[in-house]
């Protein structure tokens, strides 16, 4: 498959980290996601229901961060992964999820997983 639905630079707040502190604060990520999707039929038809809906997608990957606060960006990574493909039946995707601030000396920190088939 060569089309692809892209969400940049969505902002969500989570509670994520290792140390004690970061338990008890939310901290902003930001994802970046290219899902693997057939785009004819919705350029055929012109019906958001044959589309993948970016915005219905953006609104689950927040409510999936209100549920879930693992330590690790790979943890989150690799769930949210699991989540979207199972709720959207994306047959693959890829994901980069930053964290800003991690690191002081780095304008942002990640992760970026490839997950599905992308034939």
């Amino acid at each position: 498959m060569t089309d692809s639905v892209l969400i940049e630079g969505l902002v969500v707040e989570a509670v994520i980290g290792v140390y004690d502190w970061e338990r008890e604060i939310r901290q902003q990520l930001r994802v970046d996601l290219e899902m693997a999707w057939d785009n004819r039929p919705a350029a055929a038809s012109d019906e958001v229901r044959q589309a993948l809906d970016y915005a219905a997608v953006s609104e689950h990957v927040q409510s999936f961060f209100e549920g879930c606060q693992p330590a690790l960006l790979e943890t989150a990574a690799e769930k949210l992964a699991a989540d979207l493909m199972e709720a959207f039946a994306v047959p693959a995707l890829r994901l980069t999820l930053w964290k800003p601030g991690a690191v002081p000396a780095a304008h942002q920190v990640g992760v970026r997983i490839q997950r599905g088939d992308w034939r």
